[in-house]
């Protein structure tokens, strides 16, 4: 089973994402893609890992993510990605369009062969102000386009609100 967990920041997508992987009696995997730039990033990244079980091993990925999750698979168990708008954000910071359209589509090829089951944690962005900025607008597009290819790929599809799951797609 394929979810795409959406939310905006802090609406509970992680806890959600981490309470599906906690009913699965197959060893977890966490693939998380920040990188840790600044301290605050670094915070972050550390509260997110005290809060997981010790025994679930986590692989960082900020980049070749498809590569990663088809490395997570042979374990046969349940993948949690965190987060894919990170993700996004670090490959428009590259500038380099063509690893960007390459990792995207690795992403989307990749994802209907796993055999393992896959939570994507990503931060819904589209239902604010469209910014001024280029890179911002581009940002926003493309995270809205992905969004709706993995929808389609997704057997579940849930969207958080204030810690509350509502189901878009599928059921859990």
């Amino acid at each position: 089973m394929k979810t795409l967990v959406l939310g905006g920041m802090r609406s509970g997508k992680s806890r959600f994402a981490e309470a599906l992987a906690h009913r699965s009696p197959k060893p977890v995997t966490v693939i998380a893609t920040a990188l840790a730039g600044d301290d605050e990033m670094r915070l972050r990244i550390a509260a997110h890992h005290a809060a997981r079980p010790a025994d679930w091993p986590v692989i960082e990925a900020p980049h070749r993510l498809a590569e990663a999750l088809f490395d997570a698979d042979r374990q046969r168990g349940t993948i949690v990605v965190e987060c894919l708008t990170l993700w996004l954000a670090q490959l428009l910071e590259r500038a380099e369009t063509d690893a960007l359209a390459l990792e995207y589509t690795a992403l989307l090829d990749v994802l209907p062969r796993l055999t393992s089951e896959v939570v994507l944690v990503s931060n819904e962005t589209g239902l604010g102000v469209v910014p001024h900025g280029e890179l911002s607008r581009r940002f926003l597009d493309t995270a809205g386009r992905l969004h709706q290819e993995l929808a389609e790929r997704c057997e579940c599809v849930v969207f958080m609100v204030a810690g509350l799951p509502t189901v878009l797609k599928g059921a859990l």
